[in-house]
């Protein structure tokens, strides 16, 4: 008890040094709590802290990231102080899950950070890779003069994010996982992208269990290479995930589109560049590209991968099998080919080979990060191609509030790169099919799964629309409770 009361002042005292504290009485009732630290009323920057018994774990530390307001919160102190948390767990390796996780570790945690082998060496790849982008755009930044900081800094280095990735421990990919007598956790398939979970987990405290389920992102059901996400049967709360929470994906075809897209592009004699996210939606274009030239639908164009990360992705993709669906499995059994690479394909990972895709004037296709225009290589080609009329720029996923990519989806007539006004004339195409999120049939086909109502399902990780459209949809369909947590709020699990 003592460490207890020793803990809650720390807290007390993190979020107000001036403070006079007195300890809590030692008859003081605990009770479980979650505090949503991130992805509370916006999409990105998942962190759910959860206390019991003294005990602190935080699920998922991830950044934010699309409006100015929003990416400043990255900057600002934890309402805790991190040396207080004793474990993190995550449910995938997207960086609006994980790419805190170096600032986290800097500012003094230095537990565990628990994740399944497929999530642990995506972060291997991911978190030096943001680490390198941030730094690279305050370098410049530095440059260029258009920051409003002197110097321009990074949110963290290189070394930070090595430091961060030196506490991963692994987990098993299903089954039951005692991460303490609080905590034990058991992960489901979720179908988003490799290693994609979401957590059943287990908390006591006081002799008594609690049962919280966090979705993380949930996947499509019927889309290539991973397996189809698992439904849960029963939990006391859950929280979902809402990114479409108020509308279906579109019911057209994706190859249709795609090939629709890439053989009007080629026909203009322009470039069909693709921002897409280097985990998930890189493997899957490349999988639809290489159907379609083995089918004749489209013609054999260079195939520029910019991306050293989604390179590396690409052989992690094929390396964890254990989340490949039947489909997926039996097309790499064949043997005649590699499901994932495309006939002309190239794939650049120097700074030298991408700078040459700028000279190429003839049809091809470009994919390339961030998915949502938020930095990276793909800044470049849209900086060269998106004053060509006869270029398309295919959008393929979410887009958030503030990004580049939602700019180019509400018509804008310049988007900003690098300080400079950069017009659109080429075409902008939206391919929504091809999200990694559930839409909102699939996220109540997902909770249908439960046997019983849980005490109260709390909506996140979605803007308003989602948030209000899911709510609405669940009251209709099911009659739950539901909530929609604001951003730092605490709630007890009692």
């Amino acid at each position: 008890m003592a460490r207890e009361n020793a803990m809650q002042l720390t807290h007390a005292n993190f979020q107000n040094p001036g403070a006079r504290l007195m300890p809590l009485p030692y008859n003081t009732p605990l009770m479980a709590k979650i505090t949503f630290l991130g992805a509370a009323g916006t999409v990105t920057g998942s962190k759910y802290l959860v206390e019991a018994a003294g005990k602190r774990l935080l699920v998922d530390c991830g950044l934010f990231e699309g409006t100015r307001e929003l990416r400043q919160r990255n900057w600002e102190r934890l309402t805790i102080d991190p040396a207080t948390i004793d474990w993190v767990l995550l449910t995938h390796a997207h960086i609006d899950h994980t790419g805190y996780l170096p600032r986290l570790v800097r500012d003094g945690f230095r537990g565990p950070i628990f994740s399944n082998p497929a999530t642990a060496d995506l972060c291997q790849l991911l978190l030096p890779d943001s680490a390198h982008l941030q730094e690279e755009d305050a370098h410049y930044a530095a440059q260029k003069g258009y920051s409003r900081h002197k110097p321009p800094l990074p949110l963290y280095t290189l070394e930070e994010s090595q430091n961060a990735l030196r506490q991963f421990r692994p987990i098993p990919r299903a089954g039951d996982f005692k991460i303490s007598p609080e905590f034990s956790a058991r992960p489901h398939d979720a179908g988003h992208i490799l290693g994609s979970s979401w957590i059943e987990l287990a908390i006591t405290e006081n002799g008594k269990q609690t049962l919280v389920v966090f979705s993380g992102d949930i996947g499509r059901y019927d889309q290539p290479i991973l397996k189809d996400p698992e439904s849960p049967a029963r939990a006391d709360y859950v929280l979902c995930e809402s990114t479409y929470g108020d509308r279906d994906h579109p019911a057209g075809n994706v190859a249709d589109e795609l090939a629709d897209v890439i053989n009007r592009t080629a026909k203009r004699g322009g470039a069909v560049v693709i921002p897409a996210f280097a985990v998930g939606r890189t493997q899957t274009l490349l999988y639809y590209l290489r159907q379609l030239e083995e089918q004749g639908r489209i013609p054999r164009l260079p195939t520029y991968v910019d991306s050293p990360m989604a390179i590396s992705v690409t052989s992690l993709y094929e390396k964890h099998q254990e989340d490949h669906d039947l489909d997926f499995t039996a097309a790499e059994k064949q043997g005649h080919h590699d499901p994932l690479n495309v006939h002309e394909v190239h794939m650049t990972r120097t700074v030298e080979d991408s700078k040459k895709i700028n000279d190429v004037v003839s049809p091809c296709i470009i994919i390339s990060a961030s998915g949502m225009i938020t930095g990276g290589r793909i800044l470049h080609h849209l900086a060269r191609r998106l004053p060509d009329s006869r270029s398309s720029v295919l959008i393929v996923g979410y887009q958030g509030e503030g990004t580049g990519g939602r700019a180019l989806l509400d018509g804008a007539k310049y988007l900003k790169i690098h300080g400079e006004e950069v017009p659109v004339r080429a075409q902008i195409v939206e391919i929504s099919q091809l999200s990694a999120h559930a839409g909102r049939s699939e996220l109540l086909r997902w909770l249908s799964g439960f046997q019983a109502p849980p005490r109260q399902l709390f909506l996140v990780h979605g803007e308003p629309t989602g948030l209000n459209g899911l709510r609405d949809a669940v009251a209709q369909k099911f009659h739950w409770p539901v909530t929609i947590p604001e951003y730092k709020q605490t709630v007890d699990l009692g």
